[in-house]
């Protein structure tokens, strides 16, 4: 006879667990609970029929798997969050007995962690528990650098501490040193929420979002608790990631810290880099060499070896240029092949590139001033990651920087954000404004120096080129700075191609057709306008008849004509033609018509079509479709928008 099973001892109300059940399970209070469950990386789950699992449970009962609270009985840090609240309530106790002394006793101990006070807890073992590899953390590393990076622009408050920010900001400028001695910084983009940056370690490709340097404004209804204890858990995590890529450079970890030009708002320049030297890195210094010396007999060993390695080079000397030119054979036959569209309107393949470095390198020959108005943070890091070595600005932004000067003769680009100023008087050389003495006047420039604005370094890095300086220089109208990390679409909206290319045939015609209807509208405001001047012109004396009025006579001839022709079409009973009708008008409607007819076709084949599906394929389908149309309506509306602005320009061309 088989085993009855009892209800609620085996199925769904088996595997899953209230919260208020695993508190009760773990004895701790709910606060900790939550730590626990996000720094061990424990979510609620949904069952599939909640009754089954519980009757008393409603819409609001959060579940989770029993196996995981199991899992989480065994953590040792569950025992001291159990020191933990035996020590307050040592205290508690000892306030309410009236004991003032021994509640100072215990709080003055709770200082002292080291000894008999309050619990200190780590969680390195969390992050090896979580990371078993290097490669798993840094696939994690996204979230970490947003949220590490939120916070350390954020002021301190009583649920944000200082210590947090500062420890936050440190990490983030570590992270920021090692991208520029590696190079590993890819791409970067300016928008709305901030300034998103792409970074490719050991071939993880990271991304994370830097918001802008304004003064935040902490709101009430944001639970700073939870939000504090994911950036616990990350503080940790990018510790030991920073340890591993700096040793994987050679370099010593943390690096050197100099507290007086923190307080300076030097930031990068603050640290200073020891180990090997590495590309990117002026300050970085030399480990000494250790004074352990080599055995004399094995050195005289290796010695002769060397030497009988280099009477072999010598002899070999002869058949270096047959070795050369097979390898100049070989670079031939290895370039790189170039994947070009077979069809009208396919689409772009990503072409191969061959090496990364000429783009890691773009501004190694330059030297760069930033003016006081630009963003000097990102600036500072986008240039120094990809070869500038010689960043200076000016003293108000802050120490740091490789010169203060604006008029440094070794500065060959200047990045302003500033529009010139149409009318500029000239100031004297004592004269000073609200934040520092000018040291050149208004729209003066250096000779030989180039002046651009800071989206040119964007685009520059995003293109893996320097762009041309003439399209970004102060005071002139940008191009559009487009998302690298949006992958063209065939069909779709492209700001970098002309309007004509990606417009439909139907799209063109009324784009025509509403050009025509502007000038006409245009022309007959002009002849209002200048009605006037014609009569007053009328009371001349006759000079003759002109050749346009001639054209006007032959025109009313031809419209009386046309009149004779509607007159009797109406008495026949028949259809009028017209022989002064528009040809070019007439040719837009014919074609206008076919596309009509056209897309009408499409239209009820496709309908035919969708009755040989099935009627999920069918619900599928029309999904599909509708995403489509909404966002070809959304690249229409894009392209009326800068149709409308490239006609406001002819017009303001030609006036």
């Amino acid at each position: 006879m088989p085993r009855i099973k009892k209800k609620g001892q085996a199925g769904a109300a088996k595997n899953y667990v209230t919260r208020n059940q695993a508190i009760r399970k773990l004895q701790i209070s709910l606060p900790d609970f939550r730590k626990l469950c996000i720094w061990k990386g424990i979510y609620p789950r949904e069952p599939r029929s909640k009754k089954k699992v519980s009757k008393s449970a409603t819409s609001s009962t959060t579940f989770y798997y029993a196996k995981d609270i199991q899992y989480l009985l065994h953590e040792p840090l569950l025992q001291k969050f159990r020191d933990q609240k035996a020590l307050e309530k040592k205290i508690s106790k000892a306030l309410g007995r009236g004991d003032v002394g021994d509640a100072a006793r215990l709080e003055k101990n709770a200082a002292r962690p080291e000894k008999t006070g309050k619990p200190r807890y780590t969680l390195d073992h969390v992050i090896k528990e979580r990371y078993p590899t290097f490669i798993d953390a840094l696939r994690d590393l996204d979230d970490c650098l947003s949220m590490l990076f939120l916070f350390a622009n954020l002021p301190s408050t009583s649920s944000v501490p200082a210590k947090m920010i500062d420890r936050c900001s440190r990490l983030c400028l570590e992270f920021q040193h090692y991208l520029i001695s590696s190079r590993s910084l890819t791409k970067s983009f300016l928008s709305i929420k901030g300034i998103y940056y792409q970074a490719n370690i050991k071939g993880v490709d990271v991304l994370w979002l830097v918001p802008y340097k304004f003064n935040q404004r902490v709101v009430g209804d944001v639970d700073f608790r939870i939000m504090g204890t994911f950036v616990e858990f990350y503080m940790t995590l990018l510790g030991f990631v920073n340890f591993k890529l700096y040793t994987s450079l050679g370099l010593k970890y943390p690096p050197k810290f100099d507290q007086v030009m923190d307080e300076n708002a030097a930031e990068l320049g603050a640290f200073t880099l020891e180990g090997l030297t590495i590309a990117g890195t002026e300050n970085g210094k030399q480990i000494e060499p250790s004074t352990h010396k080599p055995d004399p007999k094995v050195q005289a060993e290796v010695d002769k070896v060397l030497k009988q390695i280099g009477n072999g080079e010598a002899n070999d000397g002869e058949d270096t240029t047959a070795q050369d030119e097979a390898a100049e054979e070989e670079k031939a036959a290895g370039e790189l092949d170039k994947f070009e569209v077979a069809a009208k309107g396919g689409d772009v393949l990503p072409q191969p590139e061959a090496s990364d470095s000429s783009k890691r390198s773009l501004f190694a020959n330059t030297t760069f001033f930033l003016s006081r108005e630009t963003p000097r943070q990102p600036l500072e890091l986008l240039l120094k990651a990809f070869g500038c070595k010689r960043v200076g600005w000016d003293a108000v932004l802050g120490d740091g920087a490789y010169t203060t000067n604006e008029l440094d003769p070794s500065i060959t680009h200047q990045i302003v954000d500033r529009p010139p100023i149409q009318a500029a008087a000239e100031a004297s050389e004592d004269a000073e404004d609200n934040q520092t003495s000018q040291k050149l006047a208004a729209n003066r420039r250096v000779p030989g120096r180039v002046y651009v604005q800071p989206q040119w370094v964007w685009d520059s890095i995003n293109d893996g080129e320097i762009k041309e300086p003439h399209l970004y220089a102060p005071g002139t109208s940008l191009p559009p700075h487009l998302s690298p990390f949006v992958k063209s679409v065939n069909g779709a909206y492209d700001p970098t191609m002309p309007l004509e290319e990606q417009e439909p045939e139907l799209e063109k015609l009324q784009a025509g057709s509403d050009d025509e209807e502007g000038e006409d509208e245009l022309a007959d405001d002009m002849d209002v306008a200048g009605s006037d001047d014609e009569d007053e012109e009328s009371d001349d004396a006759f000079g003759g008849f002109s050749a346009d009025e001639e054209e006007d006579e032959e025109d009313e001839d031809a419209s009386e004509d046309d009149r004779q022709a509607e007159l009797e079409a109406e008495l026949a009973g028949g259809a009028v033609n017209s022989k002064s009708g528009d040809k070019k008008t007439k040719a837009k409607e014919d074609a206008r018509k076919a596309l009509a007819k056209k897309s009408r076709e499409e239209a009820e084949d496709l309908e035919r079509a969708k009755g040989m599906l099935s009627k999920k394929k069918r619900k599928l389908f029309e999904q599909m479709q509708y995403t489509n149309n909404k966002k070809s309506a959304e690249d229409e509306k894009l392209r009326a928008k800068r149709r409308k602005l490239e006609k406001e320009k002819q017009r303001k061309a030609k006036a």
